[in-house]
């Protein structure tokens, strides 16, 4: 019978539960709860502009969850640094697409969260604020696409990704909220940089969260206060903290072009270890750059067009016309 070594943590000699390629260390499960609260508790107070003074106003937070394991550990880490300030007020939203089978038990497993949590829990569905339901969308769009040229070859998530963003904003707004965070991991936020990199998109990475750096008015800052935790090390935290989360995949998810750009980051970072925090790294440097040198009357305006209202819902977008808009548009009977 051949034995196997098991590695023993880096840091305290006990039973090692995760490898850090990037850092060269083990960790037991311990010592990697305390590592991944460190680098969270300090993005938070990089993230989280609360106001100063004795008479200080009350700061509502909106978490975003789903029901998944990054949204979960987003929302006990803002218990757990949080929740004893009287200045401040957490709130669970989750979004409702409307996706069947899906759905309705990660939002079972947000709801409880919540509750094991003492948190209050709000949710919105895509058919309250107007929008279709993702399954009836799914349907229909192989025709929106023969319609409209600019919807062919969209994926699911394309449509989905724009009524969810409006779903947190009307949850926003129904708490009032002051600040909205997000559960985006190290993975996520890599991902992201590189997909607006290969379309050259600079004026998106520097709309890229956290807004703490140039907050828009008008719009609540989000915060993504587990940018640095790679997403091997938050399904481990929810494991080793017991976490109630949802671990399916989305059906609509398969043709996203984010899966793609999803396995070139993580061949890259096994291939160079670090890869991942390199390319947030560089969105980072992209807009301190381009503060300072806005700042010093360098750089046009005009190269980064400021966000104005939508001439149909009233909501900010950078285009005269929001793409939800224009989306809802598509699926509207007089246009199929």
């Amino acid at each position: 019978m051949v034995e196997v070594e098991v590695p023993t943590c880096s840091r305290c000699e006990r039973e090692a539960i995760l490898h850090q390629a990037y850092s060269g260390q083990d960790l037991c499960s311990g010592c990697l709860v305390r590592s991944v609260r460190k680098r969270v508790g300090r993005e938070l107070r990089r993230q989280l502009v609360l106001p100063k003074g004795e008479q200080r106003p009350t700061t509502t937070i909106l978490a975003a969850i789903s029901g998944g394991k990054d949204s979960a550990v987003l929302l006990e880490m803002l218990v757990h640094f949080l929740s004893e300030r009287p200045d401040v007020r957490i709130v669970a939203g989750c979004v409702d697409e409307g996706i069947a089978g899906y759905r309705s038990p990660a939002m079972k497993c947000a709801r409880r969260l919540a509750e094991s949590l003492d948190i209050e829990f709000e949710a919105v569905a895509f058919t309250e604020i107007g929008f279709e339901a993702m399954d009836e969308v799914v349907v229909r769009m192989p025709e929106i696409g023969k319609r409209h040229s600019e919807a062919a070859g969209m994926s699911p998530c394309s449509y989905c990704g724009v009524f969810r963003r409006r779903g947190i904003l009307r949850l926003a707004e129904r708490v009032g909220a002051d600040v909205i965070a997000m559960g985006h991991n190290l993975d996520d936020m890599a991902q992201t940089v590189l997909m607006n990199m290969t379309k050259g998109d600079i004026e998106r990475t520097l709309r890229l969260a956290p807004h703490s750096w140039a907050p828009l008015e008008g719009l609540a800052p989000r915060i993504v206060p587990l940018r640095w935790v790679p997403e091997q090390e938050v399904h481990a935290f929810a494991m080793t903290r017991g976490l109630d989360f949802h671990d399916d995949e989305c059906p609509h998810s398969g043709d996203a072009l984010r899966g793609r750009h999803r396995e070139m980051v993580a061949r890259m970072e096994d291939a160079a270890p670090g890869t991942r925090h390199g390319l947030v790294h560089s969105s980072d440097a992209i807009k301190r750059m381009y503060a300072e040198n806005r700042s010093a009357g360098e750089l046009s305006d005009s190269l980064f067009a400021e966000a104005s209202e939508c001439e149909r819902c009233g909501e900010l977008s950078s285009q005269k016309v929001c793409k939800a808009c224009i989306m809802q548009e598509w699926l509207s009977p007089r246009h199929n």
